[in-house]
């Protein structure tokens, strides 16, 4: 479950105002009540208070928590204390995976994952990972491990957004690395893509939003993450799981929502 609103949420909350608060808070325990067990957030979005409140009283080790790390924190030191912010908003002594959210060029890679290495090593965190990074960043970003590998990457992926396929996906297939797909839903687009998706949805009883993640999730080291801030579209999103696309429908699917962007990465 992802837990990035909107920008405008993280602007106010930043100033104190968490308008709906509650009802985000009341998504994320739909989702895990239902089975989900993935929280993704960051120190960014304002977001891991929240989360604090949704997994308390849970089993830790029945958890997935994982953060970010902002790109002016990527210095060791300033990465070091992020990290212990972010420990003590979401009320946890580690986390599942820790993730770079932006790469920073003015930062070498090294003592970034340097400080991730140390990081594991400790305790404190249990993998590291990378978000919105172009192929040949998350090479030379795995290159600068010296005990470890990175564990997974997020990107915007979706049926509408397809171009992790051009080199990415092969590369995280081949090589064992997750890809955690952000705005599965194309931003809310593919909730309301009845007509496209009628045959498909037809067949196998589902929504568009249903089907949209089945695709995702059904496609190898590929995880979706979808937002988690309304109960009813969560618990609509549970309905994605236990069953699995034919390849026919697949390919249906894919002939609506043509890759246009299967180009080599940057």
């Amino acid at each position: 479950m992802g837990t990035y609103y909107d920008k405008r949420w993280i602007r106010f909350a930043k100033h104190g105002w968490r308008g709906g608060a509650s009802t985000k808070v009341r998504a994320l325990v739909a989702g895990l009540d239902g089975g989900m067990n993935i929280i993704d957030s960051a120190e960014a979005y304002e977001s891991e208070g929240l989360v604090a409140k949704a997994i308390k009283g849970r089993r830790r080790d029945e958890l997935f928590i994982a953060t970010k790390v902002w790109l002016d924190h990527l210095r060791r030191d300033d990465l070091l204390a992020a990290l212990e912010r972010s420990l003590k908003r979401l009320e946890v002594s580690y986390v599942d995976l820790y993730q770079v959210h932006f790469p920073n060029p003015s930062v070498p890679i090294a003592e970034t994952m340097g400080a991730m290495e140390d990081l594991r090593e400790s305790g404190k965190i249990v993998s590291i990972g990378v978000s919105n990074f172009s192929l040949k960043q998350l090479v030379e970003a795995n290159s600068a491990l010296r005990k470890s590998e990175i564990a997974s990457i997020q990107v915007n992926y979706s049926l509408l957004h397809r171009g992790a396929e051009g080199e990415l996906l092969p590369f995280c297939q081949k090589n064992g690395i997750a890809i955690l797909a952000y705005y599965p839903l194309g931003h809310g687009r593919l909730a309301s893509e009845s007509v496209k998706m009628r045959a498909v949805c037809t067949q196998t009883s589902k929504t568009s939003s249903q089907v949209s993640l089945n695709w995702l999730a059904s496609t190898p080291n590929v995880f979706p993450i979808p937002r988690a801030s309304n109960p009813d579209h969560v618990r609509e999103n549970l309905g994605a799981s236990g069953w699995r696309l034919t390849p026919e429908e697949r390919a249906e699917l894919e002939r609506q929502f043509p890759n246009l962007e299967a180009v080599s990465a940057p």
